[in-house]
Parts: C-alpha cells; sequence; structure tokens
C-alpha cells in the first residue's frame, strides 16, 4: 500500500461493480477516503465499503441515478460534506445500450445522452465548487469510441467520443486553477457486463495486440496515476488502456 493520496478524498460513480469498484479501491490503496455510487445494488456497494474500510481509509456509499442531474449534483455534494473535502472526481458510471440505429428508440438515446454525456458535465459543474488547487477531474470513456468493431455501437461510440470535447474544453478551461483534466479509454475488460470467458470474448480478445482481456485493476492504475501528483502536468490527454485495440 502505498501514501500516494493520503489525507485525498476521491468520489467515483458507478463504483461498486467492474472497472468502477477496482479504481475505488486502488484510491483506497493509496491512500484515499473514497466516495462511490450506485444506482440500484446496495449489497454490493456495501462491500466495496467494507474492502476500503478494511485498508484504514473512509468509505461512503451513495445512491445515485445518472439520469437524475439532482441525484447527481446531490451525490457530489454529500461526498464532500460527509467526508470533509473533494480532491478527485472520476466520471466512470455509463449505460451501455447497443442496437441498430433504426432499432433504439428515443427513450435509449435519451437515456444514453444523460447517463454518459450530461451526467459527467453536470458532475464537473458540482464538484468545481468543492476542487481546489491540484485537482483531479477523470473520465472514463471507451475504446469504441476510437474504433467501433461492430456494428450496433453507434449509440454508446457516439456517447463516449463526447467525452474528448468535454476533457479538453475543461482542461483548457480549468488550467489556470491547477486543476488536470484527463480521459481513460478502456478496452475489452473482464467484468460482469463483458467477462472474458463469455461467447464473444474470443473475437474480441483478438482484435488487441495482446490477444487478452484487462482486468479492472489494470484501467484503474492508469487513473491512479493521473490522480497522482506525479500527474500534475497531464492534463487534456486520452489515454487509450486497451491492449493495443486501437493501434
Amino acid at each position: 500500500m502505498t501514501t500516494t493520496l493520503n489525507d485525498k478524498v476521491a468520489l467515483v460513480t458507478g463504483g461498486s461493480r467492474g472497472i468502477g469498484a477496482g479504481i475505488a479501491l486502488r484510491l483506497a490503496e493509496d491512500g484515499a477516503d473514497v466516495a462511490l455510487t450506485y444506482r440500484q445494488d446496495a449489497e454490493r456497494a456495501a462491500t466495496v465499503v467494507k474492502q476500503i474500510e478494511a485498508m484504514g481509509r473512509r468509505a461512503l456509499a451513495i445512491q445515485a441515478d445518472g439520469a437524475d442531474p439532482t441525484a447527481v449534483r446531490g451525490a457530489v455534494d454529500r461526498a464532500a460534506a460527509d467526508l470533509g473535502r473533494l480532491d478527485i472526481l472520476v466520471n466512470n458510471a455509463a449505460v451501455f445500450l447497443v442496437g441498430a440505429i433504426d432499432e433504439l428508440g428515443s427513450a435509449d438515446v435519451e437515456q444514453t445522452i444523460a447517463v454518459n454525456i450530461r451526467a459527467p458535465y453536470v458532475a464537473v459543474q458540482a464538484a468545481l465548487r468543492h476542487l481546489g488547487d491540484g485537482g483531479r477531474i477523470i473520465s472514463i470513456g471507451s475504446n469504441v469510441g476510437e474504433r467501433a468493431v461492430f456494428p450496433g455501437l453507434t449509440l454508446y461510440s457516439m456517447s463516449k467520443t463526447a467525452l474528448v470535447g468535454l476533457t479538453r474544453g475543461l482542461a483548457r478551461e480549468l488550467g489556470p486553477r491547477d486543476i488536470t483534466v484527463n480521459l481513460v479509454n478502456p478496452g475489452p475488460t473482464d467484468t460482469d457486463a463483458n467477462p472474458a470467458d463469455g461467447p464473444n470474448a474470443a473475437a474480441i480478445s483478438g482484435f488487441t495486440a495482446v490477444g487478452r482481456y484487462a482486468r479492472p485493476a489494470d484501467i484503474a492504475a492508469t487513473v491512479a496515476h493521473l490522480a497522482s501528483p506525479e500527474a500534475c502536468y497531464v492534463t487534456g490527454a486520452v489515454i487509450n488502456v486497451d491492449g493495443g485495440f486501437t493501434s
């Protein structure tokens, strides 16, 4: 366990499972107190909280639906209030709706835009009331934002590509405040939603240069670096942690 993030407080949206849980645990390992949001599964969120507390860190699980801007703002404010400050915001929560463009309805489009685009924007707005000099904003995008290898990914790909503009615009806007803003694009990652032993895993792995899925910890390692003091001169960057998927 390192102390790189001692005395820091992080909020990880969608931190109860998969990549989000991996990020929450890694930030705690590096010394941060961590709040995380979840939409439905309180039990899984509580498990992550217990794991963080077992490391000697403070932890907090907040129920919040990313499609509800009021809930997103409330989660940010509660994390800062209950843990005393906010230094790191990780926009991880997302929905993954797949289908042909003429099959997905307006409700699907609205939900994807609300959770994958509007929620990170709203979370940043709320976080800026709490982030001081040296603050960190890190969003989690996707490899399919750069390379959609299967049909049916248009809506999701569009939503994740929007985070590139959010990241670069914010980096320029917040640079004078010494707040860095970066985007991490994971490749195929072994989670419940996309298991490394799933029916399409062999084909998906074949698109990577290394021929395998990542672990959530692999993505979390890059996020932890971007959250650390050592990454103070990295901002506006789009970093692919994808095993060479986009190479």
